[in-house]
């Protein structure tokens, strides 16, 4: 019914607007890379090299670093994985630790939580806080941010991606990479590009049209490419409409680097790479972490005529211009000073505080000291740290302020914490015997945490899963909260009806029991190593809680556009096949016999845009988060401008709470011609108000973000014609309205 209603307005439109011009003609031009300065330099590097030493610099040289020239003194290239944290030490050619005693860092919350801040100064300020560390422990480059669309909300790497909204996570990943970039460490975009499952992620064959993988997928990289010049780039393991990322080239040459304008290095995923020829070709630069096909077999093919060298001095180039902007630190130098300072603490704090969502509040929240003096604290995420687990990146660091320490730190004195687990988390032997999260509750666990219950005035029920939950390598098969936790709410709920619920997890979960069942619903995230204390903050009220949904928190899996239309899960027929850099971890072939599809049927409509489309009620809305104080929104203004549109409004804190608001704009096209989503996000500010204070806001509309991707002229389009414009707290509730008509430039 609502597939013919959207082709019915298409039919009655189709023909009553005229095209505007090219989108590229009114877009924010390319920014003049800084990589492009030493141009005159490269061209006397190169004339003096071998081409033995060209493809020495083409491949890893240990498992994260990959070669420089030292004849000439180019120093290699050092890599710090990953995206919230600078990883240990590793042995040259191995996963294991090095085990020193100076490689610690800064767990900063993932991804999903910066995310849920909607702050640009906060992405800046941890991009430049996460290169501060790099530069310390010796990197160059930082593999991150980690920008890909959250597609499904199952996604093993849900916690570490941004957002299912391709302007917030543009938006934050150019900030992000210009607060890196800003301090000497060259960021990695990843992972180029429609990397968006874990499950077969190795084989996997994306089929989707232009107009989605432009409009989706490839915005935000597109977005900190030209506005915020990221000077590196990872493929993907997977195929983008029949071809490997890794030697892709409408990818990696045509969009990449001829119509975005990236002048940096492309460097595979580990193990992610499957030719030579095609490869470098495409404009792949280095093949990490070994050297199968960019090393001999690449020398092989220039000496047989098969790649010109000409091509692998480009590929030189592009390397060189990055080493040459990022100063190298001395091998005796790096890992000196303590890392996991202060001031990057603070950074990590700083985004906690702002990224926890207040999702449901009855009363309970912030705690009444005065009638609450005895809490329980239930559940183990109460005192699991999240720095490490499952496969991917860890950071080994110095502090991690667990939920529980946080509440025993903050009220020491005022009320008293009687901790038990109630449940016994899924673990890593767990996950290694291949058991699923969803067990039954342990009865035992669970007798003891309700005569916890009993004795207290409140309780404080942590849910949600862990890192061994949510893992690299493979996707959660359910959303259901793991360890029998529905089943321990409910006894919790009838032994004491003040119940708290904090979800600690890196995406979303089935809260239906636990909302049902809680006078207050929290969603904390893997919140870094300063999380236990931001999350004590708000709970107590010394914060007023800010954090806005950067996803939808859908009822079950079948609501989700890709499990709903069928394009995902794939069906993998015969043995099943492991994931590939867990096979690279444990030296197994990354040969895939199988291709499996993903055909990305839902097209544009992810997340929110779907559930509005198709009138799919969620748990929690795209943009959703409550506060302590109430907000009044009023007096819209829309003015045209030559960019776009300003949307001005009054915002108002009606309470006698200090607190911060994310106001958001969203756009609709009701007269479109061409099918666009009923709603979408176009501009979003936070803004810090005090108790009674009334700020006037002004909040642009780029009339780049308003173009769409035309297939058939094969650029970003403008259409002039009515713009609807809804502002508010949540895409679920716009309180301000308007509209105004936008003419070619």
């Amino acid at each position: 019914m609502k597939t013919t209603k959207r082709q019915i307005i298409k039919m009655l439109v189709a023909g009553a607007m005229s095209w505007g011009c090219a989108c590229g003609q009114v877009e924010a031009q390319t920014l003049s890379s800084r990589l492009m300065q030493h141009e005159q330099q490269i061209d006397d590097i190169i004339k003096g090299m071998t081409l033995e030493e060209k493809i020495a610099m083409l491949h890893g040289k240990n498992m994260f670093s990959s070669a420089g020239i030292p004849r000439l003194g180019i120093a290699d290239v050092e890599y710090a994985d990953g995206p919230f944290g600078i990883r240990e030490e590793m042995e040259p050619h191995s996963w294991n630790s090095l085990h020193l005693t100076t490689d610690s860092a800064t767990f900063f919350p993932t991804g999903s939580a910066l995310a849920a801040t909607w702050s640009t100064d906060l992405a800046y300020a941890y991009g430049r806080a996460m290169s501060r560390e790099a530069r310390w422990r010796g990197k160059d480059m930082i593999l991150g941010p980690a920008m890909n669309i959250q597609r499904i909300p199952t996604g093993g790497r849900t916690y570490e991606y941004l957002s299912e909204d391709p302007l917030l996570s543009g938006m934050l990943s150019v900030a992000y990479t210009r607060g890196a970039q800003d301090d000497g460490t060259a960021v990695c975009l990843k992972h180029y590009a429609l990397n968006n499952q874990e499950d077969y992620r190795g084989f996997v064959d994306v089929r989707i049209s232009d107009r989605a993988m432009r409009e989706i997928y490839l915005r935000p990289f597109e977005m900190a490419v030209r506005e915020a010049d990221a000077w590196g780039v990872m493929a993907a393991y997977n195929k983008v409409n029949g071809r490997w990322c890794s030697e892709n080239a409408l990818l990696l040459d045509t969009i990449l680097r001829r119509q975005w304008g990236f002048a940096g290095m492309v460097i595979s995923d580990w193990g992610g790479v499957h030719s030579t020829v095609d490869a470098v070709a495409a404009g792949l630069n280095v093949e990490m972490p070994g050297d199968r096909y960019l090393g001999k077999a690449l020398l092989d093919s220039v000496k047989a005529g098969k790649v010109s060298e000409s091509v692998v001095d480009q590929r030189v180039r592009e390397i060189l211009r990055v080493r040459l902007t990022v100063r190298p630190i001395a091998k005796e130098e790096a890992n000196k000073r303590p890392v996991g300072n202060e001031e990057e603490m603070n950074v990590a704090l700083d985004v906690a505080r702002r990224s926890i969502v207040l999702m449901k509040n009855e009363g309970l929240l912030p705690l009444d000291l005065k009638r609450v003096r005895r809490i329980a604290v239930i559940g183990e995420n109460a005192v699991t740290k999240m720095a490490q687990g499952g496969v991917g990146a860890g950071v080994k660091t110095r502090r991690e302020i667990t939920p529980l320490e946080g509440l025993q730190s903050l009220l020491a004195g005022k009320a008293t914490i009687t901790y038990v687990p109630g449940y016994k988390s899924f673990d890593r032997q767990s996950r290694d015997k291949k058991q699923r999260p969803q067990q039954k509750a342990d009865r035992q666990l669970m007798a003891q945490a309700v005569k916890a219950a009993k004795r207290a005035d409140l309780v404080i029920f942590f849910a949600g899963d862990n890192r061994e939950v949510e893992t690299e390598g493979s996707d959660r098969k359910s959303i259901e909260l793991p360890s029998g936790q529905d089943e321990l709410v409910r006894a919790l709920a009838k032994a004491n009806k003040r119940l708290v619920t904090v979800v600690v997890s890196g995406g979303p979960v089935d809260v239906r029991t636990v909302d049902s069942v809680s006078g207050a619903l929290v969603a904390s995230w893997f919140n870094g190593s300063m999380g236990g204390q931001a999350l004590a903050e708000v709970l107590t009220g010394s914060v007023s809680p800010s954090g806005k949904l950067p996803m939808s928190w859908p009822r079950q899996l079948n609501d989700v556009p890709a499990y709903a239309t069928g394009s995902y899960p794939q069906l993998m027929v015969g043995n099943q096949q492991g994931d590939i850099f867990v096979g690279l971890v444990n030296n197994q072939s990354n040969e895939r016999k199988q291709q499996l599809l993903a055909r990305y049927a839902e097209e544009d409509l992810v997340g929110y845009r779907w559930y509005d489309c198709y009138g799919v009620a969620v748990d929690y809305p795209f943009g959703h988060g409550l506060s302590y104080a109430k907000f009044q929104y009023s007096d819209l203004s829309l003015k045209r401008t030559p960019d776009g549109i300003q949307v001005g409004f009054v915002l108002t804190n009606t309470s006698d709470v200090d607190a911060e608001e994310v106001a958001q704009v969203y756009v609709s096209r009701p007269e479109s011609a061409i099918e666009r989503p009923i709603k979408e996000l176009k501009g979003f500010r936070r803004v810090a108000l005090k108790a009674g204070e009334r700020k006037e806001v002004t909040i642009p509309i780029r009339l780049s973000d308003l173009c769409h991707w035309d297939e058939a002229a094969q650029t970003w389009m403008f259409e002039p014609g009515k713009v609807s414009v809804g502002v508010g707290g949540t895409s679920a509730s716009l309180p301000l309205r308007g509209e105004c008509c936008l003419f070619v430039p």
